[in-house]
């Protein structure tokens, strides 16, 4: 049976092409395949039949088409050939004018381009006149007798160096490029040919490096200006010059070139840049090679660029005085500055006590005030001495349902210590229970006498709740400013305090400032302690950008290179390498200063403090806080915290977030780490919970120090009480084999216990302290024995025991010491 079975192969039905296609295959297989191809099929339009738009064109009416659309069709048509028409017209317009537009640009360019080829060929000219006048000059000094062949040579110069114009015959062309093909630069004699090498410098040589067409224009424009070249005299300086110096430095200070300065090192065979550092000998023999003269300064001398100017009196002015506002914690401080403010700056604190010190400026009676809120809690003592410093007076404030209080004395003694008037506030006079005449009784006795004692420190009684009695308190001060006759002069670099610092996550570090003389404006660049910085931005007790800041005013500055510390005071310099300068000396006499604290002076005190040291429990804490104050202020109570058994140390404390390397360093110690204000980052948080380290977060010092406390307790050993509970009085002794010595006793005074302590007393002597072996009522092994009966007692490991020794007994149990 055949593979058709009698039927027709598989293919297009009429119209189609068969043909035959060879396919391959890997391995060199190939396989021809009987293909066929479908003819296209092409539509023959009829031989009467018209198009649309031919009907259109022709104006004709197609089939099916009323007369109306035919006029619509008309219209349109017409409309757009017009639009057509207009539009060709437009972009002919268009490109006439673009054309005459090009043209005239291109004849601008011509024009300049001719007038600049004509003025520097004017100025080459010029040029070789010159240089060959020079040249003529140079040979009539070297041959003053010249032969009439060689007199004939500067007239041959003078005809090639003609212009164009003024070449006769035509070997001018022969001639220029003879010159060119004799090695000078093209362009003329002055252009500048080659680079500069580094041994060409060094050498000094200048055949091969010529002036250049810029250099000669700026110098024929200074001749027009000045009428000729006026060589300046050269200013010798007197250069002060420290233990080392940056070359960059040493080039501003003797006003020369860097360049210069760095040639003439490399001359002396020293291959320096402008940023590295030398030595004080170096730098001399480079001053006195420029011709300068050396000052030589020690590093304490960079601190001389502080102006300490004393000011004229027809240049102070009056100035707002500034009030530090001190006392007990919970008196009300922040209570009656917010009374004063009409803000509420107390429900802001946590714990309602406050961590900061705070500065604030008020307005009354069209006279400004300057107020310092600082923190009362015994912490905090630093931050209240650092506001005693800076203030003008001191508002005293005490709780009239109180009385005088620790942290009241102390501020009594800080104003005393900055010799600054005192004025008392005698607070919570509208409470029940109030009695304002025992404060100033109690004052008393602190050396405080008050006005209505016949004293001279003021005193008023406020409300800081109701507001009864703050005019009478700002009357006082505002009296006691006058009396006090406050200047400053605003028109100097300015100085002041730094009260309080912080890093900010997203303005860096920031000081609180208060500024105490001049005017800090922005972009004035100051340094403040060791850190040094340009002001970026003032922002006063508003949250207010300010451009400038002057006496008694309180400000933050924004643009620091790091934080300061608190209490630090801040100097407006005149140059940013001063200001590094200083701080970069500050920190290294700071650093000195902290190792030679640290370091053991003999080897005998070293080997003592190890000693010393091994009996000492330590509890190490890495502390990190919001500001630097409250580090300060907490580093200080950790420090009181402990006994000669038990101590606080501080691996480490700083400002702002707690980081990776915080809790490495704390996990290398087994400390936890302490966060007082501020929290972990991610990372930090990471790390802490991978090495098991742990983050304590506080906000409030009186939790933070308590906590610290109890745990600085449970490293103290245990303390054992002893409490006695009865005697027996040895009547006989007897030898029993296998248990030794025992002893015959009657209980006379409380009980005997097994479990117990025993003490053997002979002539009120201890001769033996340990346990019982046994203790025995008749034969039977009891645990106890009641007063007036008798047993038997035998000591474990000891055998001396006589008639008529007495037996003690007590108990044992430990207590749990706590640090007060």
């Amino acid at each position: 049976m055949s593979d058709q079975d009698g039927k027709k192969p598989l293919g297009l039905s009429g119209g189609a092409r068969s043909g035959q296609v060879k396919q391959s295959f890997a391995r060199g297989r190939t396989k021809s395949v009987v293909v066929e191809t479908k003819r296209k099929r092409v539509q023959v339009p009829k031989p009467n039949a018209q198009s649309a738009a031919a009907v259109n064109a022709q104006g004709g009416k197609a089939a099916g088409t009323t007369d109306a659309e035919m006029d619509r069709r008309l219209k349109a048509l017409q409309a757009a050939k017009a639009r057509e028409a207009e539009d060709a017209e437009r972009r002919a317009a268009e490109e006439r004018e673009r054309e005459e537009a090009r043209a005239r640009r291109r004849e601008e360019i011509e024009t300049r381009e001719r007038e600049e080829k004509e003025r520097e060929e004017l100025l080459r000219q010029k040029a070789e006149e010159d240089e060959r006048r020079q040249r003529e000059a140079r040979e009539e000094k070297a041959k003053p007798a010249e032969t009439p062949a060689a007199a004939a040579a500067p007239a041959a110069e003078r005809t090639r160096n003609l212009g164009p114009d003024a070449r006769p015959g035509g070997g001018n062309d022969a001639k220029r490029k003879r010159e060119d093909d004799s090695g000078k630069p093209k362009g003329g004699g002055e252009r500048r040919g080659g680079k500069l090498t580094v041994n060409q410098a060094l050498r000094g040589g200048g055949e091969g490096r010529h002036r250049s067409l810029a250099s000669m224009r700026r110098k024929q424009e200074r001749q027009k200006r000045g009428g000729g070249t006026v060589q300046q005299e050269k200013v010798m300086r007197e250069v002060k010059l420290p233990e080392t110096i940056v070359v960059s430095e040493l080039a501003n200070r003797m006003s020369e070139r860097v360049a210069a300065v760095v040639k003439a090192l490399m001359q002396n065979g020293m291959m320096v840049t402008q940023n590295q550092v030398l030595d004080a000998d170096t730098a001399e023999l480079i001053i006195e090679e420029f011709g300068h003269t050396v000052v030589r300064v020690s590093d304490s001398d960079v601190e001389q660029v502080i102006d300490v100017v004393e000011d004229k009196p027809e240049d102070l002015i009056d100035r707002a005085p500034v009030i530090t506002i001190m006392g007990h914690v919970d008196h009300g401080k922040t209570s009656l500055l917010d009374a004063i403010r009409k803000t509420k700056v107390v429900s802001g604190e946590a714990g309602g006590i406050t961590q900061h010190i705070g500065a604030y400026q008020v307005e009354t009676d069209g006279k400004k005030l300057s107020f310092l809120d600082t923190p009362g809690h015994a912490a905090f003592t630093s931050m209240r001495s650092r506001g005693a410093q800076v203030t003008d007076i001191v508002v005293l404030v005490v709780a009239a349902d109180d009385q005088v209080m620790p942290q009241t004395v102390e501020a009594i003694n800080h104003a005393k210590a900055a010799g600054v008037p005192m004025i008392v506030a005698i607070n919570k006079i509208d409470t029940p229970g109030a009695n304002a005449q025992k404060v100033r009784t109690d004052l008393l006795q602190h050396e405080v006498v008050v006005e209505a004692m016949s004293g001279d420190v003021q005193d008023v009684e406020v409300s800081a709740k109701t507001g009864q009695g703050l005019d009478k308190l700002l009357e006082a001060i505002a009296l006691q400013a006058e009396i006090l006759e406050l200047k400053a002069n605003p028109d100097r670099a300015a100085q002041g305090a730094v009260i309080e610092a912080q890093l900010d996550v997203g303005r860096g570090p920031v000081a609180t400032v208060l500024i105490q003389n001049g005017t800090l404006r922005r972009g004035d660049i100051f340094v403040v302690g060791e850190q040094w910085g340009k002001v970026r931005a003032l922002v006063n007790d508003q949250g207010e950008r300010v451009n400038e800041a002057g006496p008694s005013v309180p400000v933050e500055v924004l643009g620091l290179n790091g934080t300061p510390g608190a209490g630090d005071v801040l100097n407006v310099v005149s140059t940013e390498a001063q200001a590094r300068e200083i701080a970069e000396y500050r920190e290294k006499a700071a650093k000195d200063k902290r190792a030679a604290a640290g370091a053991a002076t003999t080897l005998d005190q070293l080997l003592a403090k190890a000693q010393s040291d091994k009996n000492v429990s330590e509890l190490p804490l890495l502390v990190k806080a919001d500001v630097q104050g409250s580090a300060e202020a907490i580093v200080q109570a950790m420090e009181k915290i402990g006994n000669e058994e038990v101590r606080v140390r501080i691996l480490h404390s700083g400002v702002g977030a707690i980081t990776e390397s915080d809790i490495t360093l704390a996990e290398a110690s087994g400390a936890p780490v302490i966060g007082f204000n501020v929290r972990a980052n991610a990372p930090a948080r990471a790390a802490a919970n991978q090495k098991g380290v742990e983050i304590r977060y506080y906000s409030v010092i009186y939790d933070l120090v308590d906590d610290v406390k109890q745990a600085a307790s449970g490293l103290l050993s245990a303390e054992i009480k002893e409490t006695f509970i009865g005697y027996a009085e040895i009547r006989e002794v007897f030898r029993v084999t296998g248990v030794g010595n025992v002893a015959g006793c009657l209980v006379t005074e409380g009980v005997a216990r097994r479990s117990a302590g025993v003490r053997l007393l002979r002539d009120d002597v201890v001769i033996h302290e340990g346990t019982l072996k046994t203790l025995k009522r008749f034969k039977d092994e009891v645990k106890e024995v009641q007063s007036g009966q008798e047993c038997g007692m035998a000591f474990e490991n000891y055998d001396d025991i006589r008639n008529g020794d007495v037996i003690e007994i007590f108990t044992r149990e430990e207590v749990e010491r706590t640090l007060d």
